[in-house]
Order: C-alpha cells, then sequence, then structure tokens
C-alpha cells in the first residue's frame, strides 16, 4: 500500500467517526444558514490583475515531513492575505499533513479572502463539512474518485455555492475532470504515488484545457523564476505552500 492509499483509507476511517458523533443529515442542515457568497473562490481567481496566488496553511507532509516547526496559523493566513493572496488553502488532514479542522474554522474567522479545504475528499460528508467550517472550496483528487463520483461531487460542491478545485495528475485526468463538470482545474506537479516533482506537467497538460475554465498549477513552485514561466504558459493561478511556509515572501514571488 502506497502512502496515498494509505491516506485515502485513514480518511474513510475519519469519516466514518465523524458521522458517529454529527450524522449527515445534521451537517447538511447547519449548512443553510451559512452566508457564504456563492463562488467566491472561483471569482476570486477570476477577478486577479495578474497570475493569482492561493497560498497554503500547511505545517508537514509526506515527502518533506514537519515542514513549520513553529506554526502560527492564524498570523500566517493574515499575513498572506495582506500580502495579496487571492485564497488560501488549508490543510484539514491529520495523520500526513498534520492538519485539523480547527485551522480551517479559525481562520475563517480572521481573514475574508476565501479559503480551500484541502484534504483527500472521499465521501460527500466532507464537501457539507467544508461548507460549515467556513471553506469556499473544496479540493477533489481525479486519482482517488471515479468518473461518477467526481461528477455527483462536483454537482453537490455548485449547488451549495462552494468551487471545486479538480486536481490532475496526466491526460486521462483532464478529460476526466472535464467531462464532470470542472470548472477550475489543477495540475499536481507532484506524483502522489512517488511524491517526485516535474513542473513541467502543467505545460504540458495547459493546453489540453479550454480558456473559458480556470487552470492552477501545484506545486513545486519555489522562485519568481516558476512564476513567470507559468504565467507565460496561461496559468491563471499557482498554488504555493512549502516556499511560503519556509520563509519565502509572497511580494518576491510576484
Amino acid at each position: 500500500m502506497n502512502i496515498l492509499e494509505k491516506i485515502v483509507a485513514l480518511t474513510y476511517e475519519r469519516v466514518e467517526a465523524q458521522k458517529k458523533k454529527i450524522p449527515l443529515n445534521e451537517v447538511i442542515e447547519l449548512t443553510n444558514p451559512i452566508n457564504i457568497y456563492k463562488f467566491s473562490f472561483e471569482k476570486a481567481l477570476r477577478s486577479a490583475d495578474d497570475i493569482a496566488f492561493i497560498c497554503e496553511v500547511k505545517k508537514a507532509s509526506p515527502s518533506k515531513g514537519i515542514i513549520a516547526e513553529e506554526f502560527p496559523y492564524l498570523q500566517i493566513a493574515k499575513d498572506y492575505q495582506s500580502a495579496g493572496a487571492a485564497a488560501i488553502s488549508v490543510l484539514t488532514e491529520p495523520d500526513y499533513f498534520m492538519g485539523d479542522n480547527q485551522y480551517l474554522r479559525e481562520i475563517a474567522d480572521v481573514v475574508s479572502i476565501p479559503l480551500l479545504r484541502k484534504d483527500f475528499i472521499v465521501d460527500d460528508y466532507m464537501i457539507y463539512e467544508a461548507k460549515v467550517l467556513g471553506a469556499s472550496a473544496v479540493l477533489l483528487i481525479c486519482s482517488i474518485l471515479d468518473s461518477k463520483t467526481l461528477a455527483e461531487y462536483i454537482e453537490i460542491v455548485h449547488n451549495i455555492g462552494l468551487s471545486a478545485l479538480v486536481e490532475v495528475h496526466d491526460e486521462y485526468e483532464v478529460e476526466m475532470a472535464l467531462s464532470a463538470g470542472a470548472r477550475i482545474i489543477g495540475v499536481n506537479n507532484r506524483n502522489l504515488k512517488t511524491f517526485e516533482v516535474d513542473i513541467t506537467l502543467s505545460e504540458r497538460l495547459r493546453k489540453l484545457v479550454p480558456n473559458d475554465k480556470i487552470f492552477v498549477a501545484e506545486s513545486g513552485i519555489k522562485t519568481a523564476e516558476d512564476v513567470e514561466r507559468l504565467r507565460k504558459f496561461g496559468a491563471d493561478a499557482v498554488l504555493i505552500g512549502e516556499a511560503l511556509m519556509k520563509g519565502a515572501k509572497l511580494e518576491r514571488l510576484k
């Protein structure tokens, strides 16, 4: 079993445990009174004057271990907003990324820009839960979902006013995402099975994504030169985590 398979298995266990605490019907009811601007994540990326930055709040990762020994996540999020981020990605996966739902809930209270719940969505419960926690968007990973489930999840996401960042890793998954109705497609330059990074993957797959979709490049983006390269071949946004968590200044990447 590779790391991705282990994460998915643990995520199923986590969701089942959470359902026992708060059943699905109660979580759905909790989403109803929450006033989140419809599709605010998508609107923020589309309205950016230049390439948009999605900045990530991340304590650890399977490939790097602990990235941030000190983790003042609220201040990090506020700094991202002050520096001009279009949106913030918040890890909530606890076992390999040391994320927590509480980070998302508390960050939602201190910033006004849209938040992406960065997790391994394997159950529609997690989509409704994301809205309750304060997210404006969720990550849907093609490699852990089949085509039918992906389409169903995108429909649920859009019906409750959230956005879906649909993550792909190859040509087949690009087609899968488009067929399922994705409006935002993210290419993860990191292979989730080997964790090797190839930033040219975004460049190769960009040509397969229609211009009316939002194209996001993820992972392996460390320098202003990387951002400029992605800008030149038409990336609408970049998702940056590790470089910023290790101290790179957002203004240096613009």
